[in-house]
């Protein structure tokens, strides 16, 4: 990702954190030495793993190549709301079978946005991404694997599509950026909510009144980088490193101490990714 502005340097070490939601392929990574670097630069401040997520079916390949490649890394598979009108048999075939790769811990990002449609070229129209939103949530349910959201402007309608299909034991909100009453309906149906960096932005009122109903257990830390990097960072491109910087943020909004967030954010994690988390 290319930006005007220096990346943020590194923020004192805190953790053990796991980054729930990154791109690391669009953080310039192409081979196992760019993921290697990129992951060095995130333990070296304690983010001991890193989910990395597909975008599309060329990205599904890679990440899951990618989860192989360094014992830090795990992958999600799934084509973004807006790339719906991908979602081919031959889509579903290959998508299918990466989900069943062992180091693939969701099914994702897969959702509803509806800030795109009109404004992107190409972009899936709200059919299509309700018709492959079903699809991944009954995917989710086959495999047994959770299944992460995108939301954009569409808290209502991803509810609604949850509530016609049945949802998955496992939900995770990525980047959740709705308010308060959202949180607490996600909560009070037992899913995950995953904040990133905008959780950090200080004219998002909202978000941190949300963040306050989010229980322990169903709190994940994300960077959802290359974008969305916190404050005072914004506009900088974001890495898995930044993570430190969104939970420290997120630590004074809730009014805990930021190694009780870190400890507690990378044991949720752990349980809902199904993977062990390095305390080291």
């Amino acid at each position: 990702m290319s930006s005007s502005r220096p990346a943020p340097p590194p923020p004192e070490p805190l953790g053990p954190l796991v980054d729930a939601h990154t791109h690391l392929d669009a953080c310039g990574a192409k081979d196992g030495d760019d993921v290697r670097a990129i992951v060095d630069r995130a333990a070296a401040v304690g983010v001991t793993a890193v989910v990395t997520i597909a975008d599309d079916l060329d990205s599904a390949r890679w990440v899951t190549e990618a989860a192989d490649w360094d014992p830090r890394v795990y992958a999600a598979v799934a084509l973004h709301p807006t790339r719906a009108n991908a979602l081919t048999d031959e889509a579903k075939t290959v998508i299918e079978r990466l989900v069943g790769h062992p180091r693939v811990v969701a099914v994702g990002e897969t959702g509803l946005d509806n800030y795109w449609p009109g404004r992107l070229d190409g972009c899936a129209s709200p059919g299509e991404q309700r018709d492959a939103f079903a699809w991944h949530i009954d995917l989710a349910k086959r495999t047994g694997k959770p299944l992460m959201i995108h939301n954009r402007d569409a808290d209502a309608d991803v509810l609604d599509v949850l509530r016609a299909e049945g949802a998955p034991p496992t939900v995770i909100f990525h980047c959740f950026s709705s308010d308060a009453e959202m949180a607490r309906t996600c909560v009070d149906a037992g899913w995950v909510l995953s904040l990133s960096g905008t959780v950090s932005f200080r004219n998002a009122r909202a978000l941190h009144e949300a963040a306050a109903v989010i229980p322990a257990g169903q709190l994940l830390v994300e960077t959802d980088a290359p974008f969305l990097t916190p404050h005072p960072y914004r506009g900088a491109p974001n890495e898995p490193y930044c993570l430190p910087y969104t939970v420290r943020a997120l630590a004074d909004i809730v009014d805990r101490p930021a190694a009780d967030v870190a400890k507690e954010t990378s044991a949720t994690a752990g349980r809902v990714y199904g993977f062990a988390v390095n305390s080291s």
